[in-house]
């Protein structure tokens, strides 16, 4: 297998609010979804993808993620302060992640399918993009309510804004950072500069090939377990 060639940030810092209860003692990414830990699904992705310089991004419960990972070889930012959201824990872990362009997946999703982080590697096209999100139309996410985030053009490109977003997000892309280096706040939403890129022409979607559900609420868990029963038997 060769070695995945971006170094790699999966966002672990939240609160897990919405899953009420099952977070009063755990941080989400250590709740178990079909006998592992959460974040030990985003981890196998990785390691399928060949990916070997991992950080993970830790606020809430931080010592029992740090006490999780740290064995797994997996570098720990810290974010001792104020939560500083995807775009902001992305920015401060970058001494650690290293020039360049970086992948991203968060670790509160079950994938299955071609691996995530595989595809969005073979697409990438460092000349044309800034960034590519890996997508699947709104009615195949699972778990996932509410509107889409973004239209998906015959090019590839993304755009929001004018109604009509019928394609998710799921958590995985490729980023170039340079962007984030001219937001003056410390706390800031990834979808900022991904709303700079779109006006630029310069952010792409891929469609995901396989299924995805979103493991944000407890609901989501049972959804998630009977999608990975059902990738095992084929």
């Amino acid at each position: 297998m060769p070695d995945f060639p971006f170094p790699l940030m999966i966002f672990a810092a939240g609160f897990g609010t919405r899953m009420g209860a099952l977070t009063a003692d755990r941080p989400k990414p250590l709740i178990p979804v079909a006998g592992r830990p959460l974040i030990d699904h985003a981890l196998q992705i990785a390691a399928g993808a060949g990916a070997h310089r991992i950080v993970a991004n830790t606020h809430y419960r931080a010592e029992q993620l740090a006490a999780h990972l740290t064995p797994k070889g997996v570098a720990i930012s810290h974010e001792a302060g104020p939560i500083l959201e995807t775009g902001g824990g992305l920015r401060a872990a970058l001494p650690l992640l290293g020039p360049g362009p970086v992948a991203v997946l968060n670790s509160d999703g079950i994938w299955t399918g071609a691996n995530p982080l595989a595809q969005l590697a073979a697409a990438w096209d460092p000349k044309r993009m800034e960034t590519l999100l890996l997508l699947l139309p709104l009615h195949q996410a699972l778990a996932r309510g509410g509107k889409g985030d973004f239209r998906l053009d015959d090019q590839g490109r993304i755009s929001r804004g004018q109604g009509g977003e019928d394609h998710v997000y799921i958590g995985a892309c490729i980023l170039a950072p340079d962007r984030l280096a001219a937001i003056e706040e410390e706390a800031f939403s990834l979808n900022r500069p991904w709303n700079d890129m779109i006006a630029a022409g310069t952010a792409f979607g891929l469609v995901h090939q396989g299924r995805w559900c979103d493991v944000g609420h407890p609901a989501g868990i049972a959804e998630a377990e009977q999608l990975l029963a059902q990738a095992a038997h084929g």
